[in-house]
């Protein structure tokens, strides 16, 4: 499922940069809240394409990376 594999990799770029939701949210200046955040990664929600920009800005990564190619 496209959401379940998007937000498991939103969730695997914030780990590895040593973030939680909070400090997620903290980095998009409060625009998405925490319960998004975890709504999106556990795929139960289908985040806007800005919504993904403000989380890509947030993770320090181009857009492309929080999509799938497969």
């Amino acid at each position: 499922d496209l959401l379940k594999k998007v937000g498991q990799r939103i969730q695997e770029l914030r780990i590895s940069k040593g973030l939680t939701q909070v400090d997620l949210v903290g980095k998009t200046d409060g625009k998405i809240d925490t319960t998004n955040i975890s709504r999106i990664e556990s795929g139960r929600t289908n985040p806007t394409i800005y919504t993904l920009y403000r989380l890509s800005v947030a993770l320090d990564v181009p857009l492309s990376e929080l999509i799938p190619n497969d």
